[in-house]
C-alpha cells in the first residue's frame, strides 16, 4: 500500500545512533528506543528555545525544504526548526523548480543534494520519499506523500499526547507507556489521511499500544491493508460510524478534515463533507482528560468554541511539531546534543 514494490528499502532499526544519516521515510522504520530518543531531544529543544531562542549547533549546514504541496506547518516547522538550531534553508516548490520542465524527480533529488545536507520532501503521489531516498546520497525527510505516511506528523501527535499528560500528572514514568490501557479514537477522512495511516502505525510499534475505534463514514474508512497491519501486530482495531456512543469512553480524540482535493468530483466531496463536527456541547460526553489533536488545516469539524477547553491541544501540537522537527534533523545531521 506504502510504497511500490520497485522502492523497498531496508527499515532503520534498533540503535539510538542509527538515527544519524538515516532517511525518515515511514514509521516502520524505526523502534521504540529511536523514538524516545526523539523525545528526549525534543523536550530539551523546548527547554533550550525557551531558554535562549536557539543554538548553532547546526551552523554551516543546509537543509532544501521540497514541497510539490501546499504547506503551512510542515514547511515552516521544519524552515524554523533548521534556522533556531542554526542551519540554513534552501526553499524549492513545484512552481518554482524544473519539475514544470519536466525533470525527474530523481533528478531533482540529484541537483538538491549538491547543495544540502538533507531534504524535506512533500509530494502527492504515494511512495516518492522512498523514490527521493533510492537516488539520494543524502537523508531524506519524508513530509507527506500522497495519500500514504506522514511519519514526523506522528512523532509530534504522540508527543503531545504524552506531554499534555504529563502536565496533569497522568503520563506514567515511561513517556512511551502513555497509552497503555488507553482509547485512541481516529475521526473523519482515514481514507485518504496519510496522518492517520501513520499514527495508528506508529501505536502499533509501541510495546503496549492503545485500542484504536476508527470512526468515519462508510466511504471514508481506513485503508484495509493499514487495518490488517494493525491486527497482525495485536492491537485491537474497532470500526464505526457512531462518534457519540465512542466518545465517552475516548482518551484521545485525533480529528482530521476531509481532504477535498484527494476527491474526483465536487458532488463526492460534498456526500461526506460535514460528516462530524466537534464543538463545546458534543464534548461534554467526553471524557475530562481527553486529549483533542487535529494535524490541520481544519475546515469546520471543530467548531471555534471548542477552542478555549483546556481538552483542546491541536495548537499546542502546531508548536510541538517545530520541536520535535528541531530533535529529529539535529539527530539526523550528528548534531553535538552536548551542546545545546
Amino acid at each position: 500500500f506504502f510504497f511500490p514494490a520497485s522502492y523497498q528499502h531496508t527499515p532503520v532499526m534498533a540503535t539510538a545512533s542509527s538515527w544519524r544519516g538515516a532517511d525518515v521515510l515511514a514509521v516502520d522504520d524505526f523502534d521504540e528506543s529511536m523514538v524516545r530518543e526523539v523525545f528526549e531531544t525534543a523536550a530539551a529543544m523546548k527547554r533550550m528555545v525557551a531558554a535562549k531562542g536557539g543554538s548553532d549547533v547546526l551552523r554551516g549546514r543546509v537543509l532544501a525544504n521540497v514541497f510539490y504541496e501546499p504547506s503551512t506547518r510542515t514547511m515552516c516547522s521544519f524552515d524554523a526548526a533548521m534556522k533556531r538550531l542554526g542551519g540554513q534553508v534552501v526553499s524549492v516548490s513545484e512552481s518554482t523548480s524544473s519539475a514544470k520542465k519536466g525533470e525527474t524527480l530523481e533528478d531533482t533529488v540529484r541537483c538538491l543534494e549538491c547543495y544540502c545536507d538533507a531534504m524535506v520532501l512533500r509530494h502527492p503521489q504515494v511512495g516518492t520519499a522512498a523514490r527521493a531516498a533510492a537516488a539520494a546520497r543524502k537523508p531524506i525527510l519524508n513530509a507527506g506523500d500522497g495519500v500514504g505516511e506522514h511519519p514526523t506528523q506522528a512523532l509530534l501527535d504522540l508527543f503531545t499526547v504524552a506531554t499534555a499528560w504529563a502536565e496533569t500528572g497522568a503520563a506514567p514514568p515511561d513517556v512511551l507507556a502513555c497509552l497503555a490501557g488507553k482509547q485512541l479514537t481516529l475521526l473523519g477522512d482515514l481514507k485518504h489521511g496519510r496522518t492517520t495511516h501513520s499514527l495508528a502505525l506508529l501505536c502499533s510499534r509501541l510495546a503496549a499500544p492503545p485500542s484504536l475505534v476508527l470512526v468515519s463514514p462508510p466511504e471514508l474508512r481506513m485503508p484495509q491493508a493499514v487495518c490488517d497491519k494493525l491486527r497482525a501486530r495485536g492491537v485491537a482495531v474497532e470500526e464505526t460510524d457512531a462518534l457519540r456512543q465512542v466518545l465517552p469512553q475516548t482518551d484521545v480524540l485525533y480529528v482530521t478534515r476531509v481532504q477535498r482535493e484527494r476527491f474526483a468530483t465536487e458532488e463526492a466531496y460534498r456526500a461526506v463533507a460535514g460528516s462530524y463536527v466537534v464543538d463545546k456541547a458534543l464534548m461534554e460526553a467526553a471524557p475530562p482528560r481527553c486529549v483533542v489533536l487535529h494535524p490541520l488545516p481544519r475546515v469546520d469539524e471543530i467548531s471555534t468554541d471548542f477552542d478555549a477547553d483546556p481538552r483542546a491541544r491541536y495548537f499546542e501540537q502546531m508548536e510541538n511539531g517545530m520541536y520535535v522537527r528541531m530533535a529529529l534533523l539535529a539527530l539526523v545531521l550528528g548534531a553535538d546534543l552536548a551542546a545545546l
